[in-house]
């Protein structure tokens, strides 16, 4: 989760505030200085709400027969879109430093940016290493296990 949140969150932040007020240096290293916020908040969005959403959700949709890579789209699509319906309106306040009825204002042309941004980003980067990074600690793991016996 960590190296999906780190990179989600330095990837798809920028990104977002650059499609709102443009892309610049300037804008760049304003959102840089939210970064660290959002990525509490994206952690524990993640553990307490769109985790155990996702997981109730997915035995619906998912069938027995669906291989590994048909769950983890589905995952990813169903934590995408409870983030980034959570996030559309958190991360205005937070990016803002106030609570108002913005985000809930331009909540549908917000959102559906913020989802197709955020879910080919999980899609393309930080899914594909974050398995890449998995792969490689329990290939590591398992070659130590086996010069140990």
């Amino acid at each position: 989760m960590v190296i999906i949140s780190v990179i989600s969150v330095n990837t798809i932040a920028p990104i977002i505030v650059g499609m709102e007020r443009g892309f610049s240096k300037e804008n760049y290293f304003e959102t840089l200085k939210i970064i660290p916020f959002l990525w509490v908040i994206v952690v524990l969005l993640v553990r307490l709400v769109a985790g155990p959403l996702a997981g109730r959700m997915m035995p619906r949709f998912a069938g027995q027969t669906d291989g590994f890579n048909a769950r983890i789209l589905l995952d990813t699509l169903l934590n995408v879109t409870i983030l980034s319906i959570f996030l559309t309106i958190i991360g205005t306040w937070v990016g803002s430093k106030k609570i108002s009825l913005e985000p809930f204002q331009n909540f549908f042309h917000s959102w559906f940016r913020n989802f197709g941004a955020a879910f080919w980003i999980e899609l393309v980067i930080a899914q594909p290493i974050a398995r890449f990074a998995m792969k490689r600690i329990h290939a590591r793991q398992t070659s130590q296990e086996e010069i140990v016996n």
